[in-house]
């Protein structure tokens, strides 16, 4: 059973506070983003955490309104970290602070629902909009992400209605369509777990069914097999 303290939700002026856990492994980074945020008399920093592991921990004890959290971690990398999250079924709403402008780490953490996502080299007045945005319920993704997930959204939903189809067809899941793609980019058993946040062991769970169902022997045969036969479609 989980046990959340208290938190005083008010400051001496009696204005609601924002309650919010730093998540980072570069301390400086750390500090500069708790001297900054503090410098809005309604949000305090009430914890920091160097890697997700720590983060998830850190949640968990404190119950902050808002986790702010970096991608690349050691231990437990951020999305990897939002997930745990997620199951614990946490009130905390997550926002994403990041280097990473790549459309596919933003889908990522969407499909996860990630409440927030903004790149470390955006203006200070944009993170803050993006902390009240995300605590007054509503999603926030840095305008220019926005478009590019817009684009990617509606790629998606074409390929994907390709992909079922081929892939029914093989009796292969969605996850195993997944698993065949990224196998098809040339991406190691624990790169594809990276990227679909499954443990190495999982994903040679997958790729096994994958050769089984399509009477393959190795991971080039597969890839050519689903390139060959419309399975999967490569950007």
């Amino acid at each position: 059973m989980l046990c959340h303290h208290t938190i005083d939700k008010r400051n001496q002026g009696g204005i609601s506070m924002i309650s919010l856990v730093l998540v980072d492994d570069h301390s400086m980074v750390r500090q500069g983003l708790k001297q900054l945020i503090e410098l809005e008399e309604d949000i305090k920093v009430i914890a920091q955490a160097g890697d997700g592991k720590e983060g998830v921990q850190k949640v968990l004890e404190n119950n902050p309104d808002i986790v702010l959290m970096d991608i690349n971690m050691p231990h437990m990398n951020g999305i990897e970290a939002a997930k745990v999250l997620k199951q614990k079924k946490v009130n905390t709403k997550i926002i994403m602070l990041t280097l990473h402008n790549e459309v596919e780490y933003l889908f990522k953490t969407v499909e996860l629902g990630i409440h927030g996502y903004v790149l470390k080299d955006s203006g200070s007045d944009i993170l803050i909009a993006a902390i009240r945005s995300v605590y007054n319920g509503e999603t926030y993704i840095q305008p220019n992400m926005a478009t590019q997930l817009v684009h990617k959204i509606q790629y998606k939903q074409k390929t994907d209605l390709i992909e079922t189809t081929a892939g029914e067809m093989e009796g292969l899941t969605k996850r195993e369509l997944e698993v065949l793609t990224l196998i098809a980019e040339g991406l190691l058993n624990k790169e594809i777990g990276y990227e679909l946040c499954i443990s190495e062991k999982t994903v040679k769970n997958h790729v096994s069914n994958i050769f089984r169902k399509l009477n393959v022997n190795d991971r080039t045969q597969a890839a050519v097999y689903a390139i060959k036969n419309n399975i999967i479609q490569l950007t």
